[in-house]
């Protein structure tokens, strides 16, 4: 029996990505959470596992296609229904019929069955393949199977000393001791080197496509659909950069650095307690506001394939260096470009971190369906009056908010925003409230 793989859900909001590259193809034997295709959201580069072991019968999409989020994205023949194909061409039959070939797909009436592309290999190779069975009719386990294409081996060629000729790992691992050269690999080909440096550039097109594409799309969609409006004030984070130096010199080890942005999470998770409609959510056609449970907050991170925003959940029920770990894994993965579909979903307020690249001010967009966003700008040393009226010098940050008029106002993102200040202004407070 065939099975659809169904595409799931792969961040919040998201209805549709881009197939950017498959790692299977039709006719290959997959296992169980091995990534099968590569496709790009707004936020990030998703690897998407199979749910299933099994072959591969069809690839609904070729790269660069666009799949909707709930269609199906492959056929798949689930391995239970593989291997009772395979087992009946060595079992004798009942029936007294002739066993039919397993591995055969069932082709509409009145076409020729068509081959499987195949990626160029060596001469001598094709021809092995040409006589011998393939990998998908070799009986087998997953785990042998997965090491033949490690070693890129064809299971058809290797004697199998179990039951009904079932090709062994102890099989494989002798195959590969009296064959040192376990693969060959088709030749390396050489850039073709046609540039001329005396010529003059000319203009390039470059469709837009992948993360660029649909960024633009829910950007649009966010200005659009939000009445944006922006609050900003200076934070003098002195004592906190105080604080933060005094908890890696104790805490701080070579898997663990506090910086300034788990003490901006923390802080605005406990400003959310006493301002829950920041942490809220309205529904499609704005008849209903949802205030969400957990602080899911999310972080904008300049990854290499764009701006990612991952989040970390139930921030209040963690502790400052708790969350120091948790950005420190997200900042990582989201640089990579791949991240856990899981880490995308959720989010119910963000910070966006321009500082860290430069600038002081921002308008930064809402990221839809949240109310609020907050970007940090870059910390200067500024001179500021001490309360002695003494000219001294302060570490000072700007920061710069915007928020769903729909839902909030000046006057609730202001009292909002001096509750998170005095947090970070004053870091002693912000350690008794979570006592």
């Amino acid at each position: 029996m065939k099975k659809e793989f169904i595409l799931p859900d792969i961040g919040e909001g998201i209805v549709e990505c881009e197939v950017i590259e498959w790692k299977i193809r039709e006719g290959d034997i997959i296992e169980e959470d091995q990534i099968v295709v590569d496709v790009s959201t707004d936020k990030a580069i998703v690897e998407i596992p199979s749910m299933y072991n099994g072959r591969v019968t069809k690839l609904h999409h070729a790269a660069g296609d666009t799949a909707k989020v709930h269609s199906p994205l492959f056929a798949i023949e689930v391995e239970e229904d593989v291997e009772a194909a395979v087992e009946s061409v060595a079992e004798p039959q009942p029936s007294g019929k002739e066993p039919q070939p397993a591995a055969m797909e069932p082709q509409p009436s009145g076409k020729e069955p068509q081959p499987v592309a195949m990626e160029p290999q060596l001469a001598e190779i094709q021809q092995t393949q040409q006589t011998a069975p393939s990998n998908s009719k070799a009986l087998t386990t997953p785990a042998v199977r997965k090491m033949a294409r490690e070693h890129q081996l064809d299971l058809g060629t290797i004697p199998g000393t179990g039951k009904q000729g079932r090709v062994l790992k102890e099989d494989v691992l002798s195959f590969l001791a009296a064959n040192p050269i376990g693969s060959t690999k088709a030749p390396t080909s050489v850039p073709n080197q046609t540039s001329n440096p005396g010529v003059v550039a000319e203009d390039r097109v470059e469709l837009i496509r992948g993360v660029g594409k649909i960024m633009a799309q829910r950007m649009t969609e966010s200005v659009a659909s939000i009445p944006h409006f922006t609050f900003v004030d200076e934070l003098d984070v002195t004592e906190l950069m105080q604080l933060r130096r005094a908890l890696n010199e104790q805490h701080g080890t070579d898997q663990l650095k506090v910086t300034l942005m788990p003490l901006f999470i923390k802080a605005l998770s406990l400003a959310l307690k006493q301002f829950p409609i920041i942490n809220s959510r309205a529904n499609a056609d704005f008849t209903e506001l949802t205030y969400l449970a957990s602080h899911n907050i999310g972080m904008a991170v300049d990854g290499a394939n764009g701006l990612l925003v991952p989040n970390i959940k139930a921030v209040e029920q963690r502790s400052i260096l708790d969350i120091a770990t948790q950005v420190m894994a997200l900042t990582a993965s989201a640089r990579s470009g791949k991240i856990n579909p899981a880490d995308l979903k959720g989010g119910s307020i963000t910070i966006s971190n321009i500082g860290a690249i430069g600038g002081t001010l921002a308008t930064p967009i809402i990221n839809k369906p949240e109310v609020a966003i907050v970007a940090l700008g870059k910390i200067q040393s500024l001179p500021r009056f001490d309360p002695q009226g003494n000219v001294v010098a302060r570490n000072i940050m700007t920061v710069s908010w915007s928020g769903d008029h729909r839902v909030i106002d000046g006057g609730t993102i202001a009292r909002f925003n001096n509750c998170w200040k005095s947090y970070l202004e004053k870091p002693a407070t912000m350690l008794a409230a979570m006592v």
